[in-house]
């Protein structure tokens, strides 16, 4: 997961971090994490309210696909590992991999069918074929090609497998309809941007699959931001209260701007839509 985002607040650790600690790169490698303090995951309570929200968009999609019980499946940004337990207990008879550049989260035991593994995407390497279900969830967007990670998982899907790839689209922070919210939600995307991420990517996402080979394509848009869910609320304000200082320290946003906007959570005066969570799907051609 990288541990994912949706608002100014909303990408793990993705969002913060759950979707995905993005199974990204250490912060040497100058890669996006997901969270405002660059080199630090976000606090475990991040986490699991990512997941409280998009789990279910997660599980719709999946439900969808002709899940076998023998599958092999490879969870990229595993996070807190929810996905990857949902998964286990879905492929009884197969097995369940959960990937992540930190494992801290992740419960081993928690199937015997579970995997957990240490390592970062853009470095991993499986056999061609190793997988019928490759799922990722607020990653990619912290990667600095994400493309090319693409082409490379597309390679780990046996024929006939499915990819589920899941990340934000953040609105022009610009069309706002507050100042408050203008400046913050500017200052988070500039902020990121800056640490690498790729705000925008997950718009061409849908047609990117496309671009790697994969047919069947499928595609669903969920709004996120202040106002759109309790959980949105929740998450954006812990958020924001545990890394919000980093905008003021960093002078893109003052004190009473960053507390204006956490007071107006929960209220009509805070209700906005700030990003778009991207899920697609698409399935390797069945060999001939």
């Amino acid at each position: 997961m990288t541990t994912d985002a949706t608002d100014p607040t909303d990408t793990p650790d993705p969002e913060v971090a759950a979707a995905g600690t993005a199974a990204t790169a250490t912060a040497t490698d100058a890669k996006s994490t997901g969270s405002l303090t660059k080199g630090q995951l976000s606090p475990l309570d991040q986490v699991r309210l990512f997941e409280k929200k998009y789990d279910a968009v997660t599980t719709g999609i999946l439900d969808g696909l002709p899940l076998d019980p023998a599958w092999r499946c490879l969870d990229l940004g595993a996070g807190a590992g929810s996905m990857a337990y949902w998964l286990a207990e879905r492929v009884g008879e197969g097995s369940v991999l959960a990937l992540d550049t930190d494992t801290g989260y992740l419960e081993a035991d928690r199937a015997p069918n579970l995997t957990v593994r240490q390592e970062d995407l853009t470095k991993a390497e499986f056999p061609d074929g190793s997988f019928d279900l490759v799922l990722a969830r607020a990653v990619l967007e912290h990667v600095a090609d994400p493309e090319e990670a693409l082409a490379r998982i597309v390679r780990w899907l046996a024929p006939g497998g499915w990819l589920v790839v899941e990340d934000f689209y953040y609105l022009p922070a610009e069309h706002a309809p507050t100042p408050v919210g203008r400046a913050l939600v500017g200052a988070y995307v500039r902020r990121m941007e800056a640490q690498g991420a790729d705000m925008r990517w997950a718009r061409a996402l849908p047609r990117t699959l496309g671009g790697v080979g994969l047919v069947g394509i499928g595609s669903r848009v969920t709004p996120a931001g202040p106002g759109q869910s309790p959980a949105d609320d929740e998450l954006i304000g812990t958020r924001m209260r545990q890394e919000g200082h980093t905008l003021v320290e960093n002078g893109l946003v003052t004190a009473e701007q960053l507390a204006d906007f956490i007071d107006a959570l929960g209220t009509p005066r805070g209700l906005d839509m700030t990003t778009l969570l991207i899920s697609a799907w698409g399935r390797r051609p069945p060999a001939d």
